[in-house]
């Protein structure tokens, strides 16, 4: 098991890392500024769920691989950040269409659609990468043994952390939303900043750092 020293320090480190705002949280502001509290739990909720699959690549002895190959990370970080723009450049082309969204609710096939977005941006996180690739390792206790199920029980801590801090944020927004909802063109000005927010997420992972 985890040593309990250990176990505290990694959970201010995934604290502090988590609660300022990245890809994960940004993507979950600008779907619940567009499409409101449902989606930006289901944002988060798949956000989280993509997490979860660099955590068990690190697990597995997978992490090491791809932190130790800048080719490949930049490949996962280029097609994370070219689909964040993508995503963003058709928020705001359908943005006119807010109003009657609203009123008419979610399409059929929207929740599997959300779901989906965010696993994606979840899982080629480059923030999440690094910290589980580079950070998390140094917490675990190899003497203690069975080092792949100290580092899930370490990312399984990030991940209820992450739960409630990117949720907070998540539906701080979609809260603020329903002041713009009162407005077709305030939802359009909203439906525009949340898509522009969101290539600007694609942007910063793409700029970001390769290692």
């Amino acid at each position: 098991m985890v040593p309990v020293s250990h176990t505290a320090a990694f959970a201010v480190a995934a604290f502090v890392i988590i609660v300022i705002p990245g890809p994960n949280v940004l993507f979950s502001i600008g779907r619940a500024l567009t499409l409101g509290r449902r989606a930006a739990v289901l944002s988060v909720a798949g956000a989280v769920a993509g997490s979860a699959v660099p955590l068990v690549a690190v697990a597995v002895g997978l992490g090491a691989v791809l932190m130790a190959s800048a080719v490949l990370f930049t490949l996962v970080k280029i097609a994370g950040a070219g689909y964040l723009v993508y995503l963003g450049v058709m928020t705001i082309r359908d943005r006119k269409k807010l109003a009657a969204a609203l009123e008419a609710g979610l399409p059929g096939g929207a929740d599997r659609r959300v779901l989906r977005q965010s696993f994606l941006v979840g899982a080629t996180n480059p923030k999440t990468l690094v910290f589980f690739g580079a950070v998390l390792p140094q917490f675990a206790a190899p003497e203690a043994g069975a080092l792949p199920v100290q580092l899930l029980v370490l990312g399984a801590i990030f991940l209820v952390i992450q739960v409630f801090s990117d949720g907070a944020w998540a539906l701080l927004a979609a809260t603020a939303r329903g002041w713009f909802a009162r407005s077709a063109r305030r939802l359009e000005a909203v439906g525009g900043a949340g898509g522009a927010m969101i290539i600007g997420v694609g942007a910063s992972v793409a700029l970001s750092g390769s290692k």
